[in-house]
């Protein structure tokens, strides 16, 4: 990345800036704007999350706000009510309260003296799903977003149910905020308060693997906040960004599918990272990208934007799996309408087209080991490290699998769609599929895939069970992937009826018996070189820092020979840092382990211990908490807690205990 430290005007930045709801909570801002905003008034950006600007996200904010206000914006990166530095406190994810504040901050923004009366919203994650749900709600000043890494569909694409199976990431990052939102406010900026703040919070906490675990179908609690209930309701341009490596890549493309305001989508082969700094490689220039969409939708700049294709998309080579990548090799393809009218469905049948290895025929069954997926990788890779899926030769083995070889280089762009004629010999039962990139060496890799809770074959809403033996047609869309599969190779559908740890598993160990189906393969014409290029990525001078431990990844299975569990055990050490500006030292490792014995589904087991610690001279906490879940036949049995401690002493503990029947999962 380029670093730019001159900019076309200077930058003036207020550390903590107090903006008060109507109800009375001060919310602190960290706000960058031209010098001479005030004579020359600019429009202004609004970030608004749990955070923390402080410490939490000032690495990306230093590397991105300065920037854009050195292009003429006032940038506002705002702590959501009960985080980082400001009062009050946090009931749960995307609530009524939260879109209300960060409407009244775009009000508030636009009635500044140097603001122009126009605003703009953007954010990764959350600051992009809430990017989403303020847009929906359209307050007046709001004219255009940039939303990255983020979904229109809470139910359904988002860490708690995929294919309404229960991500074990429901549990994983419900974790990573009883941690995130036990952190007390600085005492530099709130002063002698500070400890009342902390103890409010901490007693008020909620336990929010429990929360989401309470709503397993998609009932009215997650249709609030999912745009795609109502596509016509955001009226502000949209810009989308994702990544093929990143969780919430099947959202750029619904959403320039179905918004009727200006929208255009970006996707590469990023993880869940802001793309001028994200891997793999290669980066793009993001900031001039959305420097273009803030200049035509908030400045009213003919920047060319509304002649972009309606999509762009890294068309990824064919490479060896490997749980990482700093680079994916490959070209930028370009499509003027999306859907594109480009991309045909290449039909192809089990059996026939697709065959068993061996020369098996259908009717077929598979009951896979509950280990199965061990080579799956993180369900959102986000830490950067070892988290991507691996070689999959071990989880086809413990699939049904359908193969045909490659005559010519094929370039998959879109979410393959499968259909299956199955039984299955239990009520309740899944179904997960793998499409794969076999090389002629053997290797595995994984292209896309898909998960299906079999109760919920017909309806997310109304789940039904399954009637053991009878035949199903299901239909299950695989996330969306760009990827070419090349001449000599084999092209490998691998179907499982298991998927551990992505997918918490079924009861009780299930046979699938799959009769036929079909794949359709979204085929695009064979891409030469780059359609479109980007300008390379600049940032801001980066955060000022002193590294007092270096950060490191681990991730390790275990099989233990003499009881036949089945461990996947991860730690991510986030490392010590000093800010060289206002001195708070900061260091935090989180820590999760994944148990299952292959024969058994009641054997599985989660858990997860966070340890955070805060400091700057003679001021100390230290923050523990610990989740765990298990499960018998009907009920769901999950825990927390929490330990904050100030100068070595505990001053606050809280357990968390709740059950929840299974309901078909």
């Amino acid at each position: 990345m380029k670093t730019i430290s001159e900019f076309p005007r200077q930058v003036v930045m207020h550390e903590d800036v107090g903006i008060v709801m109507p109800d009375g909570c001060r919310l602190s801002a960290r706000i960058w704007l031209p010098a001479d905003a005030e004579s020359r008034p600019v429009p202004a950006i609004v970030e608004h999350l749990p955070y923390r600007k402080r410490d939490g996200t000032t690495a990306r904010d230093c590397l991105t706000h300065p920037w854009f206000a050195g292009h003429g914006y006032a940038c506002i990166r705002v702590d959501m009510r009960g985080n980082g530095d400001s009062d009050g406190l946090m009931a749960d994810e995307y609530t009524p309260q939260e879109l209300q504040d960060a409407c009244e901050v775009i009000a508030w923004a636009a009635a500044q003296p140097w603001c122009t009366g126009k605003v703009g919203m953007m954010g990764i994650s959350w600051g992009g799903f809430n990017s989403l749900q303020v847009a929906a709600l359209r307050p007046p000043a709001l004219k255009a977003i940039v939303t990255l890494c983020s979904t229109d569909d809470r139910y359904a694409d988002d860490i708690h149910f995929k294919g309404g199976l229960l991500l074990n990431e429901n549990m994983g990052w419900g974790a990573t905020m009883l941690s995130y939102s036990a952190r007390p406010p600085d005492p530099a900026v709130v002063g002698e308060r500070w400890r009342d703040m902390w103890l409010d919070r901490l007693e008020h906490e909620p336990f929010l693997p429990a929360v989401w675990l309470a709503h397993p179908t998609r009932d009215a609690y997650w249709k609030h906040g999912s745009v795609c209930e109502d596509w016509s309701a955001i009226e502000a341009a949209v810009l989308a960004v994702g990544g093929w490596g990143d969780a919430y890549k099947n959202a750029v493309g619904r959403l320039v599918a179905n918004l009727r305001c200006p929208v255009k989508g970006i996707v590469g082969p990023w993880i869940h990272k802001y793309p001028h700094f994200a891997v793999p490689k290669p980066a793009i220039g993001f900031l001039q990208e959305a420097l273009r969409w803030w200049d035509r939708w908030l400045k009213d700049i003919d920047t060319g934007v509304e002649s972009d294709p309606a999509m762009r998309l890294y068309l990824m080579d064919s490479a060896p799996p490997r749980d990482w990548y700093e680079q994916r090799d490959g070209r930028w393809i370009a499509e003027a309408q999306w859907p594109s009218p480009a991309i045909a469905d290449r039909r192809l049948e089990l059996g026939t087209d697709l065959t068993a290895p061996g020369g098996g025929s259908l009717p077929a069954s598979v009951c896979s080991p509950q280990d199965t997926g061990m080579a799956g990788g993180e369900y959102c890779a986000i830490w950067l490290g070892p988290e991507l899926p691996g070689d999959q030769r071990e989880d086809d083995a413990r699939s049904l699998c359908f193969e045909m070889p490659v005559t010519g280089d094929t370039d998959i762009v879109g979410g393959p769609v499968v259909t299956l004629r199955l039984s299955a010999d239990r009520p309740s039962a899944m179904v997960a599929v793998r499409l794969c990139d076999v090389h002629p060496d053997g290797a595995s890799t994984r292209i896309t895939y898909g998960v299906l809770n079999l109760a919920h074959r017909a309806s997310h809403e109304f789940p039904e069970p399954v009637v053991p033996g009878a035949a199903m047609d299901i239909t299950l869309r695989l996330d969306d992937i760009a990827y070419r599969v090349p001449k000599g190779h084999r092209l490998r559908l691998a179907v499982s009826s298991a998927y551990w740890p992505l997918v918490w598993p079924s009861p009780e160990p299930v046979t699938l018996t799959i009769a036929g189906g079909t794949l359709a393969l979204p085929v695009r014409p064979t891409a030469g070189g780059d359609e479109w290029r980007f300008e390379e990525p600049e940032g801001a001078p980066p955060w000022r820092i002193e590294q007092l431990r270096a950060p490191s990844n681990r991730r390790e299975v275990r099989r233990d020979a003499a009881t036949g569990i089945v461990s996947l055990a991860i730690t991510d050490d986030f490392g010590e840092i000093r800010d060289l500006d206002h001195g708070l030292v900061h260091s935090s490792v989180a820590h999760e382990l994944w148990t299952i014995h292959p024969d058994d589904p009641l054997s599985a087991y989660g858990e997860t211990h966070w340890v955070q610690k805060y400091s700057r001279d003679d001021w100390s906490v230290f923050i523990e908490t610990f989740t765990d879940m298990i499960a018998d036949r009907d009920t769901f049995y999950v825990k927390g807690q929490v330990r904050a401690c100030e100068e070595r002493e505990i001053v606050f503990e809280r357990y968390f205990e709740d059950t929840f029947p299974r309901r078909f999962l």
